[in-house]
């Protein structure tokens, strides 16, 4: 599995192992973190991501395409 990070300036972070949070938290030097979460339509939400360093990360899997 492949992991990859968006900041919300359009930085990306590539292949940031399967701990996206340890990945993220040595990366910027820090020690702590707060998880980013997203609204379903259903009424719930979801784990995204991450908030390190006053970078808000959203982490993606990546996958091969394949027509």
């Amino acid at each position: 599995m492949s992991l990859m990070a968006i900041d919300q300036w359009g930085q990306t972070y590539h292949d940031i192992g399967p701990h996206p949070r340890k990945w993220l938290l040595d990366y910027f030097g820090r020690k702590s973190t707060n998880k980013i979460y997203c609204d379903t339509k259903d009424g719930g939400h979801r784990h995204v991501g991450y908030v390190v360093a006053g970078h808000w990360c959203q982490v993606y899997e990546v996958q091969q395409w394949r027509k």
